[in-house]
């Protein structure tokens, strides 16, 4: 059986890196993309912008705070998947197994490629090179025989950089990280996993199967095979998305009432999640965690898909008024997402046929 040879191409601050390209007079300068507001989460930042510790889904306002100098440039998604399209034709002359991710980063099975390269560290190389010459942008790319660690990989020398790990390196690589670099393992796993003194992938390792199997389920299993490099996933291509949410808990449980100003925030971010996709959204969902952590989810299909986050948000409010558990009941967390996702040429089909 092939070792498998996995590259993760992340494009480096792309939004603003294309912002950059176009306009002579940004380059240098920090740019922010990000609509202005109170409300605005900030999309993407420049290398510049970012060493004033300004990073993407922050808020706007904290944005100029941390940088008042900053250019900020509302984003236009449409030219950033046109971009983004241009890579993935780059991506296509190497390999046919490409899993995007987003517009901006994906997976590539490379264990044969296209081209006849001896190794998938020259197959990262040349496409690196390629996306520059001919796009004028910097891609950062890890390498490695799974997913997980290529991803891992990619963010270790960015901006541009080329990250390899060959498979007898992988223990030195990864037992020291700290354990929240796995992924699934978000802050409340963190934190369960410090109350067993886990800190790094290593203290994971200590831990047997079953120790991990009754504290975490299913996932209990995936965390020891991660521990031990092991990630038998595939580079699956073309893999739709099926739905986009963001979703927050609450400091205390409160009333239905006092949920707006989250919703609002969470509704910005699932509407800049959602223009890194090709497709569009049809569906708006909003999901409640009552204080019993009962959950709820009511979702509304308009006659034509949200067309602005202001839309998105609106609809999202708007569904609080079907959840009807009276005033007295209070909530924990709070979500927003999108899902009934269609290529934008099938909506085009179907508004011809009411013509």
């Amino acid at each position: 059986m092939l070792q498998r040879k996995i590259v993760h191409i992340d494009m480096d601050a792309f939004y603003a890196s294309v912002e950059q390209r176009d306009d002579p007079q940004l380059r240098a300068k920090p740019v922010i993309v990000a609509w202005r507001g109170n409300r605005s989460v900030v999309c993407a930042a420049s290398y510049e912008a970012r060493k004033f510790g300004v990073r993407s889904a922050m808020p706007a306002v904290r944005a100029e705070r941390l940088c008042p100098n900053a250019v900020f440039l509302p984003p236009d998604f449409p030219r950033y998947r046109a971009v983004s399209r241009q890579v993935r034709d780059v991506f296509r002359r190497h390999t046919d197994l490409i899993e995007p991710l987003s517009l901006d980063e994906a997976y590539l099975d490379v264990t044969e490629n296209k081209t006849g390269l001896a190794t998938a560290t020259q197959v990262a190389s040349t496409i690196r090179e390629q996306i520059r010459t001919e796009l004028q942008l910097t891609a950062s790319a890890g390498v490695a025989p799974s997913k997980f660690l290529a991803k891992i990989e990619s963010d270790w020398k960015k901006p541009n950089g080329l990250f390899v790990i060959q498979p007898e390196e992988v223990d030195a690589f990864l037992l020291p990280l700290p354990v929240g670099c796995l992924p699934g393992v978000g802050k409340v796993t963190e934190e369960k996993l410090k109350g067993f003194d886990v800190h790094t992938i290593a203290d994971l390792r200590r831990l047997d199967l079953s120790v991990l199997e009754s504290r975490f389920g299913r996932y209990g299993a995936r965390l020891y095979e991660l521990a031990r490099g092991i990630d038998e996933s595939k580079v699956v291509p073309d893999r739709p998305t099926q739905s986009i949410s963001a979703e927050d808990t609450f400091e205390r449980d409160v009333p239905l009432t006092e949920t707006e100003p989250m919703v609002r925030k969470l509704a910005e971010l699932t509407w800049a999640a959602s223009r890194k996709e090709s497709r569009i959204a049809r569906t708006v969902v909003l999901k409640l965690k009552t204080a019993e952590f009962k959950i709820l989810t009511r979702s509304h299909t308009p006659s034509s898909p949200p067309s602005s986050c202001e839309e998105l948000t609106a609809i999202a409010l708007s569904l609080r008024e079907r959840v009807g558990l009276g005033p007295r009941q209070r909530f924990r967390l709070v979500g927003v997402g999108l899902s009934n996702f269609f290529e934008p040429e099938d909506l085009s089909a179907q508004a011809g046929l009411f013509e």
